[in-house]
This record gives C-alpha cells, sequence and structure tokens, in this order.
C-alpha cells in the first residue's frame, strides 16, 4: 500500500470516528511512524510502506480512533517552539497557553535592578516554567505540582531542553511547598477551571485522557482562583504581578475574586480566537 493510499483510507477511518482534521492527523501519525518530517509525504506518494510500517501505523490509527490524543500517541508536542513531552500525566500544553508565556517572559526582561524569579504554579508537563528559563536565561524559575508523576515529566523536558540549573522543582499542595519567605517577581498559572459537573460532557481526547487533577476547579471551577487570590501575595515582591489564565465566560468571575483579595487589575486579555483568556494583577 502506497502513502497516498494509506493516508486515504486511514482519513476515511478517522473522519468516521469524529476525529477532527483527519487528514492532517494521518498524516502526522504517518510521519511519525516513518520519522519523516509530514510535509516531505507528498515527495513520496508513490512510496510503498513495509509490514512493520503499515502495521505500526494500523495501531496508531486504531488507538486515535478511540479517541486516544495524538500527542500521546507521538509522544510529544510543540509549545513555544520548544518540543515537550506528554503523556497522560500531564495536560497536554494548548496552543494559547503559549500567549500566557509569552506575557511571562515579556515582564520578566524588563526586570533590570535585580535577578528576575518566577513561580509557575501547577507546572504540569513544565512547559511555562520551561519556556520563561529557555527566554530568560537570568531567571530563577520554581516550578511546583501536586502530581510527583507530572513533576518527572517536567524535569524529562527541562532536562532536554537544558534548562534543568535554573529550575528548582518543587512537589507539594500549593504554596504550602514554599518557604514562608520565598518572593517572586512573578506567578504565573493555568490552573483547573472547569468545573467539575461538566467535565463529563468535553471531548473524549479531554475528558479520558487529561489528568482530573489538571482540568477539575471544583463546583463552579473557580476554587484555583480562590486560594491563588487569597495565598499568592504573600509571595510576590514589590512590583510582582500575576498571571493566570482562565476559561471561557470565567473572566468577570475571577476578576471578583481578585478584587474581593485586594488585587489591582492590570488587564483581561484575548487568546487567539478573540475570547478573554488571560488576566494579568498585582496586589493593591
Amino acid at each position: 500500500m502506497t502513502v497516498l493510499e494509506v493516508i486515504s483510507k486511514s482519513s476515511e477511518f478517522l473522519a468516521k470516528k469524529g476525529v477532527d482534521s483527519a487528514r492532517l492527523q494521518t498524516e502526522l501519525l504517518l510521519a511519525h511512524v516513518l520519522q519523516l518530517p509530514r510535509m516531505k509525504l507528498y515527495l513520496n506518494f508513490e512510496r510503498k510502506l513495509t509490514e512493520p510500517e503499515l502495521d505500526s501505523l494500523r495501531k496508531l490509527v486504531q488507538r486515535r480512533g478511540q479517541r486516544e490524543p495524538l500527542q500521546h500517541l507521538v509522544g510529544s508536542t510543540s509549545f513555544c517552539g520548544l518540543e515537550m513531552i506528554v503523556n497522560r500525566h500531564v495536560l497536554v500544553p494548548r496552543p494559547e497557553t503559549e500567549l500566557l508565556a509569552e506575557a511571562g517572559w515579556t515582564f520578566l526582561a524588563t526586570i533590570k535592578d535585580h535577578p528576575s524569579s518566577a513561580l509557575d504554579f501547577g507546572t504540569g508537563s513544565g512547559c511555562i516554567a520551561i519556556a520563561l528559563a529557555a527566554k530568560c536565561p537570568a531567571a530563577r524559575v520554581v516550578a511546583l505540582d501536586l502530581s510527583a508523576d507530572a513533576l518527572s515529566i517536567a524535569k524529562q523536558n527541562a532536562s532536554i531542553h537544558r534548562v534543568s540549573e535554573r529550575i528548582e522543582f518543587r512537589h507539594g499542595d500549593g504554596f504550602a511547598a514554599l518557604k514562608p519567605d520565598e518572593g517572586f517577581d512573578l506567578i504565573v498559572s493555568n490552573p483547573p477551571y472547569i468545573a467539575s459537573a461538566e467535565i463529563e460532557t468535553l471531548q473524549p481526547e479531554v475528558r479520558n485522557h487529561d489528568p482530573r487533577g489538571a482540568l477539575d476547579g471544583g463546583a463552579d471551577g473557580l476554587d484555583f482562583y480562590r486560594r491563588l487570590a487569597a495565598e499568592a501575595g504573600a509571595f510576590l515582591k514589590s512590583g510582582g504581578k500575576i498571571m493566570l489564565e482562565f476559561g471561557e465566560g470565567q473572566a468577570d468571575a475571577i476578576s471578583a475574586i481578585l478584587v474581593e483579595g485586594k488585587w489591582q487589575i492590570e488587564a483581561v486579555q484575548p487568546d487567539y480566537t478573540k475570547r478573554l483568556r488571560f488576566l494579568i494583577a498585582h496586589p493593591t
């Protein structure tokens, strides 16, 4: 069977299973099996696949048809141009979170009077912490998570991108994992923000494969924002900021939580789709 025939048949199969962008997904899986850049498939449409190659692809396509995430099947995803290992222990980084990381490193770059520092609260795969460390070589970054399995993945990613020496990984339940006198210029977080009852309505790729602890934000999805509003200020240096990602339709509620917690809202910003997605604030 040729490359073109495999793409055609596999795309049709995935489309019937409800997979979005079925042809693109097929091409990415095939490129992974053949260890080729995806665009090179177009130069090799007539190439015949070997039986081992066909078998490998068949298994991956079947798993994708069962709605296992593409990123889990290939073992990684790109974030801010950095390839990150991902699996069932970590949330697959979303493209919009790149904007949060960019806002973070842009702010850290403005700090000139002392070595900058940042806390990634709920680091997961480590994507935000690693992007900050990669873009701000002078910054000290602490990456915190409750999940030891997630921290293991984050450490692997930091090692791959050669920033391990500049990121300190902490295992613990929120700010309790920090020393009382620690202070940061930036606290950045993409916390769980899905209301508990809504998780079952999510796409199978998310509902069945992302770790629930990275999704579940409590009854109204806002539990972690209340915690951050109440506790984060004590760990910010003078002039420090908090930068948060949140879900669609949550901007007003989260702003109110922060204002009540004596924070000054600096900005509420949209993502690539123009939906409000990020909030920047500082203590009053």
